[in-house]
């Protein structure tokens, strides 16, 4: 079984691929019956996800709802992401190896990760009947793509800048942009010659 995800190769069982997720020292996603493997966020990538994961948690401590960080995969129909940070509030939280049923799914995005996680992501966490909210968070400036479910469907909303709040209804909460860029440091823009 290859777990290399660039070769295309015969279609791998969800259990196989469950199987050998359970004893991998790296992290790999599932689509489509192929695994990928996970790439490690660069400094800024992993704190950002670290400030939001911190930040939604401890607004969530005394609710039903819990922020779980990327070592939680969750399952969308017959494929399996590890977003950066998602939440899972009552009955759908599952004591298993991966959530099915998230409220809130958080991902910081990066040059290798940009064209999947605004593409087939965003289409496939659309397809969660309990996602309320979809959240894309750039990782060398302060501005975040929000997609909230609406009776119409997803609306998109981009919010920029330190003093931005993004309004978090569905999980009694809201996210700073303050709090989720805390001590990021952004390299300047390079100057035109």
């Amino acid at each position: 079984m290859s777990i290399s995800g660039h070769d295309r190769v015969s279609p791998i069982s969800i259990q196989d691929y469950l199987d050998s997720e359970a004893t991998s020292r790296r992290k790999h996603e599932y689509v489509d019956g192929q695994i990928y493997a996970m790439v490690g966020g660069r400094y800024n990538h992993n704190l950002v996800a670290s400030n939001v994961l911190i930040e939604i948690g401890s607004q969530l401590r005394q609710t039903p709802c819990r922020a779980l960080n990327s070592d939680s995969k969750v399952r969308v129909q017959n494929n399996f992401y590890y977003p950066d940070v998602s939440v899972v509030c009552g009955d759908n939280i599952r004591d298993d190896v991966y959530q099915e049923k998230p409220t809130l799914v958080v991902e910081v995005l990066s040059q290798g990760t940009r064209r999947i996680d605004e593409g087939e992501k965003l289409q496939a966490y659309q397809k969660i009947e309990t996602l309320a909210t979809y959240i894309l968070l750039e990782q060398d400036f302060a501005a975040a793509t929000v997609y909230h479910r609406t009776r119409e469907g997803f609306t998109r909303k981009v919010y920029a800048g330190m003093d931005a709040v993004i309004p978090l209804a569905e999980i009694g909460t809201q996210l700073s942009l303050q709090a989720a860029y805390a001590n990021v440091t952004f390299q300047p823009e390079p100057e035109p010659e």
